[in-house]
């Protein structure tokens, strides 16, 4: 059947929902100490887009490359983005106080615009983590669809995490599984769509070969 054909569409979105899966896990397993988030995060971002872009290397290997190639710089990152998260999770969850509310929507929306690129800008692009933190933000705001595509596509996923867990418990685990190393999958081809016009046409456009964004 065509289908089952190694070069078919079928079996190719197959490899990379495992592939997706994979990386999951392995974010999952290095984001134990907390401290390393960011860098997982990052790591993924790479992993997923080179699997899907059908790069070579192995899954497992590019990952773990972009996570030790990034470890420093995403490391400060997720100190920036995981303590202004924490704070504003105590504001929703401790403080509620009327007056208060614009100003947590505000700060959540700015917090949820910079956190949907910094960490894929820090994959894709060298720069300062002042420039990567910059640039989140003025690629969040300037391509505020493809920001909103991936703000929606991330509310599908807790969406449906807190129904597993309410409603139907036998599916969490799975969900879990898939996880937001999948969520991340499905960002890259918008991610990819904002970075097209900063990316060196012959294709040495990553971290490592020194490209740099706005």
């Amino acid at each position: 059947m065509n289908f089952l054909s190694p070069d078919s569409k079928f079996m190719q979105e197959l490899r990379n929902l495992t592939d997706a899966i994979w990386v999951n896990i392995l974010m999952i397993v290095t984001s134990i100490p907390i401290v390393t988030v960011g860098a997982a995060i990052t790591a993924a971002h790479d992993a997923n887009r080179r699997a899907l872009q059908g790069e070579a290397g192995g899954v497992t290997r590019n990952y773990f490359h972009a996570f030790r190639a990034n470890f420093a710089k995403a490391t400060v990152l997720w100190a920036v983005f995981g303590i202004t998260g924490a704070a504003l999770a105590y504001a929703w969850v401790v403080l509620q106080i009327t007056p208060l509310l614009i100003p947590k929507i505000g700060l959540t929306l700015i917090w949820l615009i910079g956190f949907e690129w910094v960490f894929a800008l820090q994959a894709r692009f060298e720069n300062t983590v002042g420039r990567t933190l910059a640039n989140a933000f003025v690629f969040g705001v300037s391509h505020i669809l493809l920001t909103v595509g991936m703000m929606v596509l991330d509310a599908i996923w807790v969406g449906l995490l807190v129904a597993c867990w309410f409603i139907f418990p036998q599916g969490l685990f799975l969900l879990v599984v898939m996880g937001y190393g999948t969520m991340i999958l499905c960002h890259i081809p918008l991610l990819e769509r904002g970075f097209k016009q900063y990316l060196k046409p012959a294709g040495n456009n990553d971290a490592e070969n020194g490209s740099t964004a706005a």
